[in-house]
């Protein structure tokens, strides 16, 4: 399974390749080592954007601060690091990089001060602290399996409880710990699907009070969820597929839950107050990455390019516009990063040398046609 991934992984990276070699000309960015890289607007239809030196991001996650701007942690896979940027603006800086085992996969923020990154070859959650601008690692919760991806569950007065999906298998670990460190964190394992890729949380699940926890199954090709009334239970099934289901993302009123499917030419959202599907039609094969902005405004990610489509209450396609990436966007961000209240996407690019900032307004700044 990791080595059909990984050829899988390879192909896309020679479609990458000459993607980057056709574009070397274009003066980079963002640079490292603690220098400052200007913005640069984007000659194609008035996108400002930046490019953020980093190759083959697997997970991060931007947060956004009072004093300081924001910051953006990333992994970098096939390098084996944690790195930290600022973005300041439309201008970003590469603070630290720290190393970690083979293979890490996933980062995310748990509080101002703390992240924690998903790492396969250790099977662990490694723990780090901001001081300045730097990254000090303070703790290794044990997996017990290689982790895919990370999602802080709830925090509370420096207790934090983690939720680590797997690469492969079916097993997922839930992990207690406390940032003073006293004794070493905690977990419980339970059983869900193959490969519950990029788990989320919902605030809505059909048939209940409340939100819970869902997630795409990348080999099973299904969504399921648990509920915050019972996170130890059996998942419940939302939906099924024939295609791969890459991952699923809650519109931000949690009405929807958004699904990409890798193949079959659509992708599909699930009704969360009624459970009701229903299936959007794609212009590609489908899409390896979703980040609704509204109920019925969606961007869908793919190769070296973003598709925005705007869509009826019965999932009908209106209206579809086009943003161009670096590279294989299996990783979309919605934040606001410059103040302007407008939101700003990032995009991860898996198997490519640039992180792209897309700054909003998004549907405004598409392209009706590549």
């Amino acid at each position: 399974m990791k080595l059909s991934r990984s050829v899988h992984f390879c192909w896309l990276g020679v479609v990458a390749c000459l993607v980057m070699i056709a574009g070397c000309q274009m003066q980079p960015v963002a640079g490292a080592g603690g220098v400052a890289s200007p913005a640069v607007q984007a000659p194609q239809g008035g996108i400002d954007r930046i490019k953020i030196e980093a190759p083959m991001v697997w997970g991060g996650e931007a947060r956004c601060f009072a004093a300081m701007g924001c910051r953006l942690v990333m992994i970098e896979h096939e390098e084996g690091k944690v790195a930290l940027h600022k973005i300041d603006g439309r201008t970003s800086r590469l603070l630290d990089r720290q190393t970690v085992a083979y293979h890490p996969d996933s980062a995310i923020w748990l509080s101002d001060s703390l992240v924690a990154a998903a790492v396969e070859a250790t099977g662990s959650l490694d723990i780090f602290r901001i001081e300045g601008e730097r990254m000090v690692r303070v703790h290794q919760a044990v997996v017990g399996f290689a982790p895919r991806d990370v999602i802080l569950v709830n925090a509370s007065q420096g207790q934090y409880k983690f939720l680590a999906t797997p690469y492969s298998g079916k097993e997922v670990s839930w992990i207690d710990w406390h940032e003073d460190n006293r004794q070493a964190a905690t977990s419980k394992k339970t059983r869900w699907c193959e490969a519950p890729w990029h788990p989320v949380r919902v605030s809505k699940l059909p048939g209940t009070q409340g939100g819970g926890i869902a997630v795409a199954c990348l080999d099973d090709r299904k969504v399921v969820a648990v509920s915050d009334a019972d996170l130890l239970a059996t998942p419940r099934v939302l939906a099924s597929f024939a295609a791969i289901a890459r991952q699923a993302r809650p519109s931000p009123s949690g009405h929807w839950l958004y699904v990409s499917l890798e193949t079959g030419s659509r992708n599909a959202r699930i009704n969360m107050q009624s459970g009701e599907l229903q299936w959007i039609q794609s212009p590609l094969t489908g899409s390896v990455s979703v980040a609704p902005l509204s109920d019925d405004l969606v961007v869908w990610g793919e190769d070296a390019k973003l598709y925005l489509q705007r869509l009826d209450a019965d999932a009908k396609v209106l209206e579809t516009r086009w943003l161009k990436t670096g590279g294989f966007s299996t990783g979309l961000q919605l934040i606001d990063l410059d103040g302007d209240g407008e939101r700003d996407l990032v995009v991860l690019n898996s198997v490519d040398a640039v992180v792209d900032v897309i700054y909003g307004p998004l549907w405004d700044r598409a392209a009706e046609r590549l």
